[in-house]
C-alpha cells in the first residue's frame, strides 16, 4: 500500500478586541493571586499531612495499661463486686 498525501488546513484562532479587554482582568494582579493560592495550599497541605503523634501514642499506653490490668486480674488482686470492697473499709 502506497502512501497517498493529504491536505491539511491551518486555522488559526484569534481574540477580538472586545474579548481582549475582558482577558486583561485575568491577568490583574497575578503575582499576589499566585501568591494566595500557594499560601493556602501550603496551609492545607501541612494541616493534613502532619503525623498525630498524640493518638499513636495513647493508644499503646491503653494497651500496655490493658496488659498491667489483665496481669494484675488473673493474680485474684481484684474484687468480685462493690459491696465486697464497701465492707472492707
Amino acid at each position: 500500500m502506497g502512501n497517498q498525501p493529504l491536505k491539511l488546513k491551518a486555522v488559526v484562532y484569534a481574540l477580538s478586541p472586545f474579548q481582549q479587554k475582558v482577558m486583561t482582568g485575568l491577568w490583574k494582579d497575578l503575582p499576589e493571586k499566585i501568591h494566595h493560592n500557594t499560601r493556602y495550599l501550603r496551609i492545607g497541605s501541612a494541616l493534613f499531612s502532619s503525623p498525630l503523634p498524640s493518638s499513636k501514642n495513647s493508644h499503646g499506653q491503653r494497651e500496655t495499661n490493658k496488659s498491667k490490668l489483665g496481669y494484675k486480674h488473673s493474680k485474684g488482686h481484684h474484687y468480685s463486686n462493690l459491696s465486697s470492697i464497701l465492707l472492707k473499709r
